[in-house]
């Protein structure tokens, strides 16, 4: 990898509302989408979205059930999202510490 690659940067992380879903899955995951929803001050139709792009690039999984009758969507950080995630760190890593 080189050390000044700007065009390296994983796009459909990089996104800011992608940044903030991706940071909090590899913290808490599963997470529940309303929890999600919360912590990175999304409407339900723009969180959505952006679990959507991330589903299918195979960043995140979206189980669905039922929990006391009551339906409940949690969001999951794959194995591939979280290798994305060590790369894209790494990536941002090597942009800022460039000589």
């Amino acid at each position: 990898m080189s050390r000044f690659d700007h065009t390296a940067i994983d796009d459909v992380i990089h996104g800011r509302l992608r940044l903030g879903i991706m940071a909090y899955l590899s913290v808490v995951s599963p997470a529940p989408f309303v929890e999600l929803r919360a912590k990175v001050n999304a409407t339900d139709g723009n969180l959505s979205t952006h679990l959507s792009k991330l589903e299918e690039a195979g960043y995140v999984r979206i189980d669905k059930c039922f929990v006391d009758k009551k339906p409940r969507t949690n969001v999951h950080l794959t194995k591939a999202g979280r290798a994305a995630w060590i790369d894209y760190l790494a990536r941002l890593q090597a942009l800022v510490s460039v000589q």
